[in-house]
């Protein structure tokens, strides 16, 4: 609809002079011929009539619209950022995608509430693996585990005793939506401890059962000290028969709290699957003091706290047995004696950073998130190897240059691979030949290679094993990110000086009574005065 005749009049002079200077294309003579005062004038009511036409459209000339309040239109500024609704949601960033509208504005219950990042309890090494199990890590079953803050608290915590008789155990053990630990005292007497919910803390279960209560599925670790002349009777041997696992299958229960500062505390024995634990009649079990029970399980749970400050001042603590309720005691004289050792009361089952668990049969290594800050991780680990292979390490016989193999490659020999007598630490390339050889009755004049395979160091003429080194690749069990200058003896895992230091001086417990210092990456029992060595690399000659 048309609403102005000035309108009809513009349309009229666009048309005219639209026909005109499309005439005057073919003819430029004419518009020349044009009075100047026209020629503005002309071109002006051009460009204005055809500014209008060409903003409207082929369509109807109108009246400016008003838009409605509220209103966005398409591809302006403002629809890019539509303003707050009436829930209060953050102004939108053009510089930072929105959120999708089905996240939930609280945070969520296992997070922070400042950067919604999982509270992370600490973590779980088991000692021997170096980074993983033989087979990889699958699900529960893995060489490391990190404890997060649970969505929904599920610990637990004692409630009601009761002192029942025998038939009474049973109807009592039935009710799988309650957790109870069942002392039997007697074939007569027996005495359940139920156990209520517990909002503040957080609980998790390591042992050797597959089942679904358990969090953390430990197996026997191999004990590679045998092989070295110190295994203990039982262990490691049998003709090739595997011996039978002495880890519990509901070894042990850690309870976190909740809230800052993320306590961690670690108690004997796990729920089973009826949410019961049972302490038989052989069982080591008392009264105390107060009228509570408490016990032991068969081969116990050993925790050994360091004496200071694992990363800065690291130095061996004293071996201690945790009981079900908690408590300290002393070693027993053997690991599954009925007699439990004497009440600790200075010291608690609190974990620290450095804390070490012994399951009879795996040792864990208990890291809080403060400690890891000090330990490579795997992006550094691999660093660390690249600038070991970039200094080209030499064979001071052969000549040929060194480098140690990537970290997915451990355990497969590499013919570049760094070899060392780990006696006195002299890095060569392999080679066939130093046997050291000893008199005997068999062989051509009276000799035969020493079957110990150890050799003569063509360096210093020193006589001992000569074995490839390995980097370890467990970050979690590095003291801090130094430089890998020494070596475990005699299995030649490489690592910090910090490190080696540190753990040649924990003893570990090896069966049921023995206790020596081992290579936290393979577990082989450590020889010789220090149990490490120094490295001696040669450099390139060029």
């Amino acid at each position: 609809m048309w609403h102005s005749a000035t309108q009809w009049k513009y349309s009229y002079v666009f048309l005219f002079f639209f026909l005109f200077l499309l005439f005057s294309s073919h003819s430029p003579h004419l518009l020349l011929s044009m009075q100047p005062p026209m020629r503005p004038l002309c071109l002006h009511l051009c460009i204005v009539t055809t500014s209008q036409y060409l903003f409207r459209g082929y369509g109807e000339l109108s009246e400016p619209q008003l838009w409605p309040v509220g209103m966005v239109l398409e591809g302006s500024s403002e629809a890019l950022c539509p303003p707050p609704s009436l829930e209060l949601r953050p102004s939108c960033n053009k510089s930072q995608p929105s959120p999708p509208l089905s996240s939930s504005s609280q945070a969520h219950d296992g997070l922070f509430p400042e950067d919604k990042e999982p509270v992370k309890y600490g973590e779980l090494i088991v000692l021997g693996h170096n980074g993983s199990l033989a087979n990889g890590d699958k699900g529960r079953r893995r060489s490391r585990l990190a404890l997060y803050k649970r969505p929904k608290a599920n610990g637990v915590k004692p409630d009601v005793i009761h002192n029942v008789s025998t038939p009474l155990v049973s109807k009592a053990l039935s009710n799988k939506s309650q957790h109870s630990i069942s002392y039997t005292l007697s074939r007569s007497h027996s005495v359940i401890v139920e156990y209520t919910h517990d909002t503040n803390t957080d609980m998790f279960q390591i042992g050797r059962s597959t089942e679904s209560m358990i969090d953390f599925v430990v197996t026997d670790t191999a004990n590679s000290g045998s092989g070295q002349g110190g295994g203990v009777a039982g262990e490691g041997g049998g003709g090739g028969q595997s011996a039978q696992s002495t880890i519990s299958r509901y070894a042990c229960r850690i309870m976190c709290e909740r809230s800052a500062p993320y306590t961690a505390r670690i108690y004997a024995a796990g729920f089973d699957s009826s949410k019961n634990i049972f302490l038989g009649e052989r069982a080591a079990k008392w009264r105390t003091s107060d009228g509570l029970m408490d016990g032991l399980t068969t081969n116990g749970v050993l925790v050994m706290h360091p004496a200071g400050e694992f990363v800065s001042e690291p130095a061996p603590g004293v071996w201690r047995e945790i009981s079900v309720c908690g408590n300290v005691f002393a070693l027993r004289e053997t690991r599954s004696a009925q007699q439990r050792g004497k009440l600790v009361e200075n010291e608690s089952n609190t974990l620290q950073d450095g804390s070490l668990i012994d399951l009879c049969g795996a040792t864990l290594l208990w890291r809080t998130p403060a400690g890891l800050r000090h330990t490579p991780t795997l992006k550094q680990l691999e660093s660390l190897r690249q600038e070991l292979n970039a200094a080209r390490p030499q064979c001071p016989v052969g000549f040929n240059t060194l480098a140690f193999p990537s970290l997915a490659q451990r355990e497969i020999v590499d013919k570049k691979q760094p070899w060392v007598y780990v006696n006195c630490g002299h890095v060569h390339g392999y080679h066939n030949w130093g046997y050291r050889k000893e008199k005997g009755p068999a062989g051509p004049g009276g000799t035969a290679p020493a079957s110990t395979g150890e050799r003569e160091c063509p360096m210093c003429r020193r006589v001992g094993p000569y074995v490839p080194l390995w980097l370890g690749c467990e970050g979690g069990l590095y003291l801090d990110a130094g430089p890998p200058t020494h070596a475990f003896c005699p299995c030649g895992h490489v690592c910090s000086e910090k490190t080696v230091v540190g753990w040649s001086q924990i003893p570990l417990p090896h069966g049921t009574h023995a206790f020596h210092a081992a290579c936290p990456f393979c577990g082989t029992w450590l020889t010789g005065e220090q149990g490490h060595i120094k490295l001696i690399f040669q450099g390139p000659v060029d």
